[in-house]
Formats: structure tokens, sequence, C-alpha cells
């Protein structure tokens, strides 16, 4: 067994006081003894005006923020997965993209997020990511020492087919780092993150974001931890912090054998009749 940490937010408009915050809790796991910690969606801001959004955040290279948390794995010997950072893009839209960091303080993958949040949960609530973001285009798996790792970020989580593509090609823990809204997460967060597990025989690893935000943005958090048979292992029911668990790599090579539905690639004709 391996020991993971997860940490849950409720990140503000300010990159520095994130920053600060996300450095005392990524310490605090290292030294419990947690190998590996990973962080919700837009752990480094939550802003949702464009024209104070672009006055905060910074191109990769840029960013000062990122590069102390380059410095702070290196430092502590441990893998840090940035759920998803708000970055600066060359054509003049951000980018939500998750970091996975390794103990030599290098990039060791990336991946942008492909489904965009252009939702109307109510005349109140309405979301529009692709006014803001550039979508990415690429899946990604990547293998570790802890296993090969499936990344993806929050609205995704509605596309079933990108987990069983992700499954398909080799990974066996798969990370859903989110900003699930409180109106949807309360009917339909747990649902979906067993769902894709149950479907792939793949742990679901999925740090979110929880409370009302500085934005006036309210998330449901509920950060979650679930096995490759659909069990939850670890919910972080409130507050922010640190959540430990271990991740057992056997239980997705038996839930794969006793079901190996991933293994199908059939395709179906649809009748009309």
């Amino acid at each position: 067994m391996t020991k993971f940490s997860l940490i849950q937010l409720n990140t503000g408009c300010d990159p520095k006081k994130s920053f600060e915050v996300l450095k005392k809790y990524i310490t605090k796991a290292a030294k419990s003894g947690s190998k590996f910690v990973c962080t919700p969606e837009t752990t480094n801001i939550m802003e949702v005006r464009n024209s104070e959004l672009f006055k905060k955040i910074y191109t990769e290279k840029e960013d000062i923020y990122l590069e102390k948390i380059l410095g702070l794995a290196k430092n502590l010997k441990i893998w840090i997965n940035l759920g998803s950072w708000i970055l600066k893009d060359t054509k003049n839209k951000a980018v939500n993209r998750t970091i996975l960091i390794n103990p030599d303080g290098l990039i060791h993958a990336r991946y942008n997020k492909i489904h965009l949040f252009d939702v109307e949960i109510s005349e109140k609530e309405k979301y529009l990511e692709s006014k803001t973001y550039i979508s990415g285009n690429k899946a990604v798996v990547t293998k570790t020492p802890f296993g090969s790792l499936g990344l993806s970020i929050c609205y995704d989580l509605r596309f079933p087919y990108l987990y069983r593509d992700l499954a398909r090609n080799g990974a066996e823990i798969i990370f859903v780092p989110s900003a699930f809204t409180y109106e949807t997460g309360k009917v339909h967060w747990h649902s979906l993150l067993k769902a894709r597990a149950i479907e792939t025989g793949s742990y679901i690893i999925a740090p979110a974001q929880k409370g009302t935000h500085e934005n006036k943005r309210r998330t449901y958090g509920h950060s979650l931890v679930i096995d490759p048979w659909g069990k939850i292992i670890a919910e972080k029911k409130s507050g922010i912090g640190v959540m430990e668990f271990n991740i057992d790599l056997n239980r997705v090579k038996n839930a794969r054998s006793k079901i190996p539905s991933i293994l199908v690639n059939k395709k179906y004709k649809i009748s009309s009749n």
C-alpha cells in the first residue's frame, strides 16, 4: 500500500494567499508520511471576472507561485498533483491545467481540461468557461512509481468515454480534481464518481473545492476516494485541509479480473424501430 493525501480547499482571488495555504497543507501532508499529495481544480485562483483574472495569472514559465511549488516538491521529496492551475495561454486566453510534479521538482505530466463547463444551472447560475479558457485536445495517462495515472478535471466527469479510454490505456488511478457547484454536487457528485470507478475498475481520487468563495461562488466539497469496486474509502465532508488514504493496486487487478468490461471495444448499431 502507498500513503496518499488530498487537500480540500476554499480558494479565493489572490494567488499569493492561495500559495501560503497550499504550502502549509502540503508540508503537513509530507510530514505525516505521504509521498503523493493532490489538490482540487483552480488551486491557485478562483476568479470569475476576466478583467481581474488576467491581471493575476501568468504563463507557466513566468508563474512565480508555480515555481515555489516545484521547489517545495523537491525539498520535501514528494509528488504533487496540482489538480488544476490557472495559467495564461499565448492566445489571450487562459488554460485550466493539471500539473504533475515529481520529487526532483520537475513537471512530469500536464493535462489541459478537455470539456469546458458551458452550462446554465438556473437563471442566476450560469457558466461559460469557453469564453475564458482554451480546451485541451489530448487525454493523458502517465507512468509513475505509484502506478499508471489518468488525468481529468471536474466537468470531464460527465463524459464516461474519456474514463474508459484512460483505463483501456493503462490508467489504474484516475484523478478528478474539481470545483463542483453546490447544486449539482448534492445530487450528482457521489453517483458520477462511483460510476466512473465501477466502469473502469480504477481508483478515483477527487480532491474538491468546498464552501462559499471570495467570488461568492458556492462549491460542494466532499472530496472522495473510491476504490475499483465502487466503495468510498475516504471522504472529507466538511472544512478545508488534508485527508490521508492508502492505495492498493491489487484491488485494481482484482476488480478487472472479476469484471473485464474495459477489454470490450464493441460498437453497436442503433435501430430506429
